[in-house]
C-alpha cells in the first residue's frame, strides 16, 4: 500500500480513530521487548509494517495492582484503553493511531515513564494491524 499523502500524515494527527482495536485479524506486525534497540530499527525490520496505515499500538507494562487504576486513567487521558490478558502481572495499554519512528519513541518512553513514577516496568511494545 502506498503510504499517506505528507499533509495527511502533517496535519491528520498521531490518534487514529477508523481501525477496529477488537478485530479478530489483527496480527502483530512490528514489536521491540529491547529497550537498547531504536523504535526506527524495530520497524525498519518490520516485514509486514504498512507505513501510513493505522495500527493498534500496544504497550507491555507490569504495575503493582494498586497502581493499576491511576496508570489506567493518566493512559486514558491520551487515549489508551487496557486490552485484556490472561498474563498474571501484565498491564495491556492500546490505542488507534498512523505509526512513525518519532512517534513511537515518544510514546515508548511515555509508557516507561508512567510505569516508573508508578514502581513498575515497561517490557516493550508490538504494532498491530490487519492480517
Amino acid at each position: 500500500m502506498a503510504e499517506r499523502p505528507w499533509w495527511r500524515r502533517l496535519f491528520g494527527g498521531a490518534k487514529g480513530t477508523g481501525l477496529d482495536p477488537a478485530r479478530p485479524d489483527l496480527v502483530v506486525v512490528a514489536a521491540s521487548f529491547d529497550d537498547a534497540e531504536a523504535c526506527s530499527a524495530a520497524l525498519e525490520r518490520a516485514e509486514r509494517f504498512v507505513p501510513g496505515d493505522e495500527v493498534v499500538l500496544r504497550h507491555h507494562l507490569r504495575v503493582p495492582g494498586e497502581h493499576v487504576a491511576r496508570v489506567c486513567a493518566l493512559a486514558g487521558q491520551d487515549g489508551y484503553a487496557a486490552a485484556e490478558t490472561d498474563e498474571p502481572g501484565l498491564l495491556l495499554l492500546q490505542r488507534v493511531q498512523v505509526l512513525d519512528a518519532l512517534h513511537c519513541s515518544q510514546e515508548r518512553s511515555r509508557m516507561a515513564g508512567l510505569a516508573q513514577r508508578h514502581d513498575g516496568v515497561a517490557d516493550g511494545w508490538e504494532a498491530l494491524q490487519p492480517g
